[in-house]
């Protein structure tokens, strides 16, 4: 039994963004739900790692709908903010996830340490952990990461999240100027999945 590919899961967030993202890279014959389908609200997010708020996540929802459930949960890391927003990241955007408001946050809080940050390039990386959560209690985890640096404005209209202020290493635009399709062939998300991609 162990080794009977997933076909059928539900992905557990209530991220449009990330909805549609993560379904993109699971086969296009699994069979996919979604949250919305059962109309649950996201459960209480108070773990202290990316990798343990995926965990929390997978679990709730699979709890609730008996599916196998993938859950993820990701953010960006700036290193001059000591890693914050982190796990915090969405967090940062408010109750309504309005991320200019987050990405207002980022260019104060880093303008804060160092006023002439515009001039120089702000390391951050975007972290994605999954897990993978079966009715009976079986889980699997991974990780993935891409390393980039902070844009100084607002660039693309393409993404969510932090995706326009993000530039990945040896790359001249931001996520959010990206088609989609060059994006998910290199970020953290697509890094995490590549590690499970052979459960489907």
């Amino acid at each position: 039994m162990q080794n009977k590919k997933i076909s059928k899961i539900l992905i557990g967030t209530n991220n449009h963004g990330k909805l549609k993202e993560i379904k993109d890279l699971l086969p296009k014959s699994t069979i996919v739900y979604s949250t919305k389908n059962f109309k649950i609200k996201s459960p209480v997010e108070n773990g202290s790692s990316f990798v343990q708020n995926s965990l929390i996540k997978a679990k709730f929802f699979s709890k609730k709908t008996n599916l196998i459930c993938l859950a993820d949960d990701s953010g960006l890391e700036i290193d001059i903010l000591k890693g914050s927003p982190g796990i915090y990241s969405s967090r940062w955007a408010g109750k309504n996830n309005n991320f200019n408001k987050a990405i207002s946050k980022v260019f104060k809080k880093i303008n804060k340490v160092d006023k002439n940050w515009k001039l120089k390039k702000i390391k951050c990386r975007f972290v994605c952990a999954l897990t993978i959560y079966w009715p009976g209690g079986k889980k699997i985890n991974s990780i993935g990461k891409i390393e980039g640096y902070i844009s100084n404005t607002k660039k693309g209209k393409n993404g969510f999240g932090y995706d326009p202020i993000f530039i990945p290493l040896k790359k001249k635009i931001t996520f959010g100027q990206m088609k989609p399709k060059d994006k998910y062939k290199i970020d953290h998300r697509f890094r995490a999945f590549k590690k499970i991609k052979k459960l489907f």
